[in-house]
Protein backbone atom coordinates (compact mmCIF):
# COMPACT_ATOMS: atom_id res chain seq x y z
CA UNK A 1 0.00 0.00 0.00
CA UNK A 2 1.16 3.40 -0.92
CA UNK A 3 1.23 5.80 2.06
CA UNK A 4 0.94 9.54 2.50
CA UNK A 5 4.22 11.13 3.26
CA UNK A 6 2.85 15.11 2.29
CA UNK A 7 -0.01 17.05 2.91
CA UNK A 8 -0.40 20.54 1.83
CA UNK A 9 -3.14 23.12 2.00
CA UNK A 10 -4.07 26.55 0.08
CA UNK A 11 -6.83 28.93 1.36
CA UNK A 12 -7.59 30.90 -1.70
CA UNK A 13 -10.20 34.25 -2.12
CA UNK A 14 -12.00 32.83 -5.22
CA UNK A 15 -14.21 35.02 -7.12
CA UNK A 16 -17.87 34.99 -7.90
CA UNK A 17 -19.60 35.57 -11.37
CA UNK A 18 -22.97 36.81 -9.59
CA UNK A 19 -23.82 38.32 -6.06
CA UNK A 20 -25.45 35.39 -4.20
CA UNK A 21 -27.29 35.89 -0.85
CA UNK A 22 -28.81 33.45 1.91
CA UNK A 23 -31.41 33.85 4.68
CA UNK A 24 -28.47 33.69 6.99
CA UNK A 25 -26.33 35.82 4.74
CA UNK A 26 -24.03 36.67 1.99
CA UNK A 27 -22.11 33.80 0.36
CA UNK A 28 -20.41 36.08 -2.25
CA UNK A 29 -20.15 39.16 -4.83
CA UNK A 30 -18.08 39.85 -7.77
CA UNK A 31 -16.42 42.56 -5.50
CA UNK A 32 -16.52 39.89 -2.52
CA UNK A 33 -14.66 36.92 -3.03
CA UNK A 34 -15.02 33.56 -1.07
CA UNK A 35 -12.58 31.43 0.74
CA UNK A 36 -12.06 28.25 -0.31
CA UNK A 37 -9.12 25.75 0.96
CA UNK A 38 -7.47 23.51 -1.04
CA UNK A 39 -5.40 19.94 -0.16
CA UNK A 40 -3.37 18.20 -1.73
CA UNK A 41 -2.31 15.11 -0.65
CA UNK A 42 0.75 12.72 -2.32
CA UNK A 43 1.80 9.22 -1.34
CA UNK A 44 5.17 7.61 -1.80
CA UNK A 45 4.98 6.89 -4.89
CA UNK A 46 3.96 10.22 -6.24
CA UNK A 47 0.48 9.62 -6.93
CA UNK A 48 -1.27 12.97 -5.80
CA UNK A 49 -4.28 13.51 -4.68
CA UNK A 50 -6.68 16.70 -4.21
CA UNK A 51 -9.59 17.80 -1.98
CA UNK A 52 -11.52 20.95 -1.11
CA UNK A 53 -14.11 22.95 1.29
CA UNK A 54 -15.54 26.09 0.96
CA UNK A 55 -15.36 28.67 4.59
CA UNK A 56 -18.84 30.01 5.35
CA UNK A 57 -18.70 30.94 8.50
CA UNK A 58 -22.69 32.50 7.98
CA UNK A 59 -23.52 29.02 7.36
CA UNK A 60 -21.23 27.22 9.69
CA UNK A 61 -18.52 27.57 12.37
CA UNK A 62 -15.34 26.94 10.35
CA UNK A 63 -13.27 29.59 8.46
CA UNK A 64 -11.07 29.21 6.12
CA UNK A 65 -8.10 29.69 9.36
CA UNK A 66 -9.97 26.89 11.21
CA UNK A 67 -10.31 24.55 8.12
CA UNK A 68 -6.79 25.11 7.10
CA UNK A 69 -5.01 24.47 11.22
CA UNK A 70 -6.77 22.05 11.83
CA UNK A 71 -5.91 19.84 8.39
CA UNK A 72 -1.91 21.25 8.71
CA UNK A 73 -1.47 20.54 13.02
CA UNK A 74 -4.62 17.82 13.82
CA UNK A 75 -5.17 15.48 10.69
CA UNK A 76 -1.82 15.87 8.52
CA UNK A 77 -0.65 13.96 11.84
CA UNK A 78 -2.60 11.42 11.09
CA UNK A 79 -2.83 11.15 7.38
CA UNK A 80 0.72 10.61 7.79
CA UNK A 81 0.49 7.22 8.79
CA UNK A 82 -2.15 6.16 6.56
CA UNK A 83 -2.85 4.96 3.02
CA UNK A 84 -5.55 6.99 0.74
CA UNK A 85 -7.63 3.42 1.07
CA UNK A 86 -7.64 4.09 5.02
CA UNK A 87 -10.43 6.30 5.05
CA UNK A 88 -12.42 5.24 8.04
CA UNK A 89 -9.40 4.34 9.97
CA UNK A 90 -8.97 8.32 9.14
CA UNK A 91 -12.05 9.10 10.48
CA UNK A 92 -12.22 7.06 13.41
CA UNK A 93 -8.68 8.62 14.46
CA UNK A 94 -9.79 11.80 13.48
CA UNK A 95 -12.75 11.44 16.01
CA UNK A 96 -10.85 10.85 18.63
CA UNK A 97 -7.91 13.81 18.35
CA UNK A 98 -11.15 15.89 17.23
CA UNK A 99 -13.64 14.89 19.68
CA UNK A 100 -17.37 15.29 17.96
CA UNK A 101 -19.32 15.94 21.15
CA UNK A 102 -22.50 17.25 19.71
CA UNK A 103 -21.34 17.89 16.20
CA UNK A 104 -19.49 15.27 14.18
CA UNK A 105 -15.83 17.50 15.06
CA UNK A 106 -14.75 19.89 12.04
CA UNK A 107 -16.77 18.26 9.18
CA UNK A 108 -15.62 21.16 6.49
CA UNK A 109 -11.95 20.24 7.31
CA UNK A 110 -12.48 16.14 7.37
CA UNK A 111 -14.62 16.60 4.18
CA UNK A 112 -11.51 18.20 2.20
CA UNK A 113 -9.30 15.72 3.42
CA UNK A 114 -11.82 12.77 2.88
CA UNK A 115 -12.30 13.64 -0.96
CA UNK A 116 -8.48 14.16 -1.13
CA UNK A 117 -8.36 10.45 0.10
CA UNK A 118 -10.81 9.34 -2.69
CA UNK A 119 -9.28 11.06 -5.06
CA UNK A 120 -5.77 9.51 -4.89
CA UNK A 121 -7.09 6.18 -4.02
CA UNK A 122 -9.35 6.14 -7.18
CA UNK A 123 -5.82 6.89 -8.65
CA UNK A 124 -4.00 4.31 -7.23
CA UNK A 125 -6.73 1.57 -7.75
CA UNK A 126 -7.13 3.02 -11.32
CA UNK A 127 -10.49 3.95 -10.94
CA UNK A 128 -13.89 6.47 -10.68
CA UNK A 129 -14.27 7.86 -6.95
CA UNK A 130 -18.19 6.45 -7.56
CA UNK A 131 -16.69 2.51 -8.53
CA UNK A 132 -15.14 3.14 -5.10
CA UNK A 133 -18.63 3.88 -3.78
CA UNK A 134 -20.13 1.15 -4.98
CA UNK A 135 -20.94 2.04 -8.55
CA UNK A 136 -22.79 4.77 -10.27
CA UNK A 137 -26.81 4.40 -11.47
CA UNK A 138 -26.33 6.75 -14.15
CA UNK A 139 -23.90 8.73 -16.14
CA UNK A 140 -25.73 12.83 -15.45
CA UNK A 141 -26.76 14.44 -12.58
CA UNK A 142 -29.69 17.05 -13.67
CA UNK A 143 -28.61 20.60 -11.70
CA UNK A 144 -30.75 22.75 -10.11
CA UNK A 145 -30.41 26.88 -10.31
CA UNK A 146 -29.75 28.63 -6.96
CA UNK A 147 -31.52 31.77 -6.80
CA UNK A 148 -30.52 34.06 -3.95
CA UNK A 149 -32.20 36.36 -1.69
CA UNK A 150 -33.16 39.74 -4.00
CA UNK A 151 -35.74 42.21 -5.30
CA UNK A 152 -38.09 40.42 -7.38
CA UNK A 153 -36.79 42.07 -10.79
CA UNK A 154 -33.19 40.56 -9.91
CA UNK A 155 -34.71 36.94 -8.85
CA UNK A 156 -36.61 37.05 -12.01
CA UNK A 157 -33.80 38.42 -13.95
CA UNK A 158 -31.96 34.88 -12.63
CA UNK A 159 -34.84 32.79 -13.64
CA UNK A 160 -34.99 33.61 -16.66
CA UNK A 161 -30.99 33.61 -17.58
CA UNK A 162 -31.37 30.09 -15.94
CA UNK A 163 -33.82 28.58 -18.71
CA UNK A 164 -32.28 25.43 -19.24
CA UNK A 165 -32.05 24.31 -15.42
CA UNK A 166 -35.52 21.76 -14.70
CA UNK A 167 -35.90 23.50 -11.23
CA UNK A 168 -35.14 26.75 -8.99
CA UNK A 169 -33.98 26.77 -5.76
CA UNK A 170 -35.44 30.09 -4.08
CA UNK A 171 -33.32 31.43 -1.16
CA UNK A 172 -35.67 33.00 0.97
CA UNK A 173 -34.94 35.50 3.92
CA UNK A 174 -37.31 36.08 6.50
CA UNK A 175 -39.76 38.65 5.56
CA UNK A 176 -42.68 37.51 4.56
CA UNK A 177 -43.45 40.19 2.02
CA UNK A 178 -40.48 40.32 0.22
CA UNK A 179 -40.10 36.70 0.35
CA UNK A 180 -43.93 36.31 -1.33
CA UNK A 181 -42.72 38.52 -3.97
CA UNK A 182 -39.41 36.63 -4.77
CA UNK A 183 -41.35 33.52 -5.21
CA UNK A 184 -44.01 34.78 -6.90
CA UNK A 185 -41.48 35.99 -9.50
CA UNK A 186 -39.85 33.09 -10.04
CA UNK A 187 -43.07 31.17 -10.55
CA UNK A 188 -43.93 33.35 -13.07
CA UNK A 189 -41.06 32.57 -15.34
CA UNK A 190 -40.53 28.88 -14.26
CA UNK A 191 -42.91 27.42 -16.33
CA UNK A 192 -43.75 24.58 -14.37
CA UNK A 193 -40.89 23.43 -12.71
CA UNK A 194 -40.60 23.03 -9.67
CA UNK A 195 -39.61 25.60 -6.94
CA UNK A 196 -37.90 24.63 -3.81
CA UNK A 197 -37.21 27.30 -1.18
CA UNK A 198 -34.80 27.17 1.16
CA UNK A 199 -34.93 29.74 4.48
CA UNK A 200 -31.52 28.84 5.65
CA UNK A 201 -32.57 29.24 9.80
CA UNK A 202 -33.96 32.91 9.13
CA UNK A 203 -38.46 31.82 10.06
CA UNK A 204 -40.08 31.36 12.91
CA UNK A 205 -43.13 29.40 12.71
CA UNK A 206 -45.59 32.40 12.82
CA UNK A 207 -43.77 34.31 10.43
CA UNK A 208 -43.76 30.87 8.22
CA UNK A 209 -47.17 30.60 8.57
CA UNK A 210 -47.87 33.63 7.29
CA UNK A 211 -45.51 33.20 4.34
CA UNK A 212 -47.30 30.12 3.35
CA UNK A 213 -50.58 31.53 3.88
CA UNK A 214 -49.27 33.93 0.82
CA UNK A 215 -47.92 32.08 -1.20
CA UNK A 216 -50.63 28.76 -1.37
CA UNK A 217 -51.76 29.57 -4.51
CA UNK A 218 -48.48 29.55 -6.53
CA UNK A 219 -47.56 26.65 -8.28
CA UNK A 220 -45.14 23.83 -8.21
CA UNK A 221 -43.94 24.56 -4.50
CA UNK A 222 -41.62 21.44 -3.65
CA UNK A 223 -40.74 21.94 -0.53
CA UNK A 224 -39.40 24.54 2.19
CA UNK A 225 -35.80 23.63 3.90
CA UNK A 226 -35.13 24.86 6.91
CA UNK A 227 -37.26 27.37 8.07
CA UNK A 228 -36.33 27.20 11.46
CA UNK A 229 -32.73 27.34 13.72
CA UNK A 230 -30.70 24.16 13.29
CA UNK A 231 -30.92 23.72 16.58
CA UNK A 232 -34.38 23.48 16.87
CA UNK A 233 -35.54 20.30 15.93
CA UNK A 234 -39.23 20.48 17.33
CA UNK A 235 -39.78 23.87 15.82
CA UNK A 236 -39.00 21.65 13.00
CA UNK A 237 -41.47 19.25 13.99
CA UNK A 238 -44.08 22.24 14.59
CA UNK A 239 -43.78 23.86 11.43
CA UNK A 240 -44.36 20.64 9.15
CA UNK A 241 -47.38 20.28 11.18
CA UNK A 242 -48.38 23.96 10.46
CA UNK A 243 -47.50 24.62 7.00
CA UNK A 244 -49.51 22.02 4.66
CA UNK A 245 -46.13 21.90 2.62
CA UNK A 246 -43.32 19.42 3.14
CA UNK A 247 -40.42 20.61 5.40
CA UNK A 248 -36.83 19.55 4.88
CA UNK A 249 -33.96 19.53 7.19
CA UNK A 250 -30.08 20.35 6.19
CA UNK A 251 -28.50 22.61 9.05
CA UNK A 252 -30.61 20.68 11.48
CA UNK A 253 -28.67 17.14 10.11
CA UNK A 254 -25.24 16.90 9.97
CA UNK A 255 -24.62 13.27 10.32
CA UNK A 256 -26.57 9.98 10.37
CA UNK A 257 -27.25 10.42 14.27
CA UNK A 258 -28.68 13.53 13.44
CA UNK A 259 -30.97 12.60 10.93
CA UNK A 260 -31.71 9.31 13.20
CA UNK A 261 -33.27 12.00 15.93
CA UNK A 262 -35.39 13.64 13.11
CA UNK A 263 -36.81 10.55 11.97
CA UNK A 264 -37.53 9.55 15.89
CA UNK A 265 -39.06 12.94 16.12
CA UNK A 266 -40.92 12.79 13.24
CA UNK A 267 -39.43 16.57 11.81
CA UNK A 268 -39.01 16.30 8.06
CA UNK A 269 -40.39 14.95 5.10
CA UNK A 270 -36.83 15.53 3.14
CA UNK A 271 -32.91 15.32 4.13
CA UNK A 272 -30.00 17.89 2.12
CA UNK A 273 -27.70 15.25 1.54
CA UNK A 274 -23.97 17.30 1.77
CA UNK A 275 -20.35 16.12 1.85
CA UNK A 276 -18.90 19.35 3.62
CA UNK A 277 -21.64 19.23 6.75
CA UNK A 278 -20.77 15.19 7.25
CA UNK A 279 -17.27 15.20 6.84
CA UNK A 280 -17.05 13.56 3.74
CA UNK A 281 -18.22 11.08 0.84
CA UNK A 282 -18.43 7.79 2.98
CA UNK A 283 -20.04 9.72 5.86
CA UNK A 284 -22.57 11.76 3.44
CA UNK A 285 -23.91 8.33 2.27
CA UNK A 286 -24.68 6.95 5.43
CA UNK A 287 -27.21 9.93 6.06
CA UNK A 288 -28.43 9.11 2.33
CA UNK A 289 -28.91 5.37 3.63
CA UNK A 290 -30.59 6.29 7.34
CA UNK A 291 -32.98 8.68 5.41
CA UNK A 292 -34.48 6.18 2.47
CA UNK A 293 -34.41 3.56 5.00
CA UNK A 294 -36.52 5.64 7.04
CA UNK A 295 -38.93 7.04 4.39
CA UNK A 296 -37.53 10.53 3.48
CA UNK A 297 -36.53 11.42 -0.04
CA UNK A 298 -32.98 12.64 -0.85
CA UNK A 299 -31.97 16.33 -1.96
CA UNK A 300 -28.71 16.94 -3.13
CA UNK A 301 -27.07 20.35 -2.35
CA UNK A 302 -23.39 21.46 -1.99
CA UNK A 303 -22.06 24.81 -0.62
CA UNK A 304 -20.97 26.79 -4.04
CA UNK A 305 -17.85 24.19 -4.64
CA UNK A 306 -15.06 24.73 -6.84
CA UNK A 307 -14.17 22.27 -9.26
CA UNK A 308 -12.88 19.77 -6.71
CA UNK A 309 -15.38 19.52 -4.50
CA UNK A 310 -18.44 19.79 -7.37
CA UNK A 311 -16.64 16.35 -9.34
CA UNK A 312 -16.82 14.59 -6.04
CA UNK A 313 -20.94 15.64 -5.51
CA UNK A 314 -21.54 14.10 -9.05
CA UNK A 315 -19.86 10.42 -7.71
CA UNK A 316 -21.97 10.74 -4.93
CA UNK A 317 -24.91 11.51 -6.30
CA UNK A 318 -24.97 9.75 -9.70
CA UNK A 319 -25.53 6.72 -7.32
CA UNK A 320 -28.79 8.06 -5.29
CA UNK A 321 -32.04 8.53 -6.19
CA UNK A 322 -32.92 12.33 -5.83
CA UNK A 323 -36.24 13.91 -4.95
CA UNK A 324 -34.87 16.96 -7.24
CA UNK A 325 -31.88 17.73 -9.57
CA UNK A 326 -28.99 18.62 -7.39
CA UNK A 327 -28.48 22.06 -6.43
CA UNK A 328 -24.55 22.47 -6.82
CA UNK A 329 -24.43 26.14 -7.90
CA UNK A 330 -20.22 26.55 -8.12
CA UNK A 331 -20.58 26.05 -12.40
CA UNK A 332 -23.67 28.73 -12.07
CA UNK A 333 -22.20 31.26 -9.54
CA UNK A 334 -18.30 31.11 -9.68
CA UNK A 335 -16.14 32.87 -12.55
CA UNK A 336 -14.10 29.81 -12.43
CA UNK A 337 -13.99 26.13 -11.47
CA UNK A 338 -10.09 25.69 -11.10
CA UNK A 339 -10.01 22.26 -13.10
CA UNK A 340 -10.44 21.11 -16.57
CA UNK A 341 -12.08 17.56 -18.00
CA UNK A 342 -15.56 18.67 -16.57
CA UNK A 343 -18.60 17.94 -19.00
CA UNK A 344 -21.73 20.47 -18.23
CA UNK A 345 -24.68 20.78 -21.24
CA UNK A 346 -27.62 22.44 -21.19
CA UNK A 347 -27.62 22.27 -17.04
CA UNK A 348 -26.54 18.79 -16.80
CA UNK A 349 -23.35 17.05 -15.40
CA UNK A 350 -21.30 14.07 -16.70
CA UNK A 351 -19.86 11.90 -13.80
CA UNK A 352 -16.31 12.28 -14.69
CA UNK A 353 -15.35 8.83 -15.45
CA UNK A 354 -11.31 8.84 -15.07
CA UNK A 355 -9.52 7.67 -11.96
CA UNK A 356 -9.76 9.06 -9.08
CA UNK A 357 -12.05 12.22 -9.25
CA UNK A 358 -11.56 12.52 -13.31
CA UNK A 359 -10.71 16.07 -13.53
CA UNK A 360 -7.31 17.57 -13.78
CA UNK A 361 -6.45 20.10 -10.77
CA UNK A 362 -5.18 23.93 -11.98
CA UNK A 363 -2.45 23.31 -9.29
CA UNK A 364 -0.29 26.18 -10.61
CA UNK A 365 -2.95 28.87 -10.61
CA UNK A 366 -4.15 27.24 -6.60
CA UNK A 367 -0.33 27.98 -5.75
CA UNK A 368 -0.29 31.48 -6.79
CA UNK A 369 -3.33 32.58 -5.60
CA UNK A 370 -2.77 30.64 -2.21
CA UNK A 371 -3.16 33.50 0.83
CA UNK A 372 -0.12 33.64 3.10
CA UNK A 373 -1.43 32.70 6.51
CA UNK A 374 1.07 33.26 8.60
CA UNK A 375 -0.09 30.67 11.45
CA UNK A 376 0.37 27.79 9.21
Amino acid sequence: MSRITAVEVFPVAVPFARRFVLGSGAVGTPDQAGAVVFVKLTTEDGVVGWGEQRALPSWSYETAETIAVVIKRHLAPILLELTPFDVELFHARASRRLSPAVSNGFPFARAAVDIALHDAAGKLAGLPVHALLGGKLRDTVPLCSAIGVGEPSAVREHALQSSDYTAYKVKIGGDPVADTAAITAVAEVAAGKPLWLDANQSYRPTALTRLMDAVREVPHLHCVEQPVPGTDTLALRRVRDLIGLPVAIDEGSFTAQDLARTLRLDAADLVVVKICKSGGLRNALKTAQVALAGGLEVLASGLTDCGIGFAAALHLFSQLELALPAELNGPELLTDLYVANLDIVAATATVPSGPGLGVEVDEERIRAEALDLAFL
